[in-house]
């Protein structure tokens, strides 16, 4: 009986997250993957000190995922100059970061990405409104 009601809130979260995915402009879906990527660290943490193994490489290997695949491959390099470089070396560093705890079972290394991300988070939703509609 419960699982039928998991199955159906699970099937409503996705439906949420696509359609926020779907109606958001570039700015607002760069928030989206900072969002889903401090989630997945969070989550890495909690499990890490449950002791659960699967679910914490589980949960860094999808902040990685959202940093490398999301994160990273959005920055528009040509137009981007330097700070789009420093950017993309930024989010490799996580990313050993992010191998280094899930290794090591290292909170502070989980906490460091943290508050890089949320940093980045902070002033990307900064700059809301200043960025040309066109531009992503």
């Amino acid at each position: 009986m419960f699982g039928g009601f998991q199955n159906r809130a699970s099937a409503y979260a996705k439906v949420g997250v696509e359609t926020g995915v779907n109606t958001a402009d570039p700015h607002k879906l760069i928030l989206m993957l900072f969002d889903g990527a401090l989630l997945q660290v969070r989550t890495a943490g909690i499990a890490m000190q449950n002791k659960d193994i699967p679910g914490k490489g589980m949960a860094i290997s999808k902040a990685i995922e959202i940093i490398i695949n999301g994160l990273k491959v959005s920055l528009d390099m040509s137009a981007g100059g330097e700070l789009a470089q420093r950017l993309a070396a930024l989010y490799d560093y996580m990313s050993e970061r992010l191998l280094y705890a899930n290794l090591h079972n290292s909170q502070p290394a989980l906490d460091e990405v943290s508050g890089l991300l949320g940093s980045l988070r902070e002033a990307w939703a900064g700059i809301a409104g200043q960025a040309k509609p066109a531009a992503a």
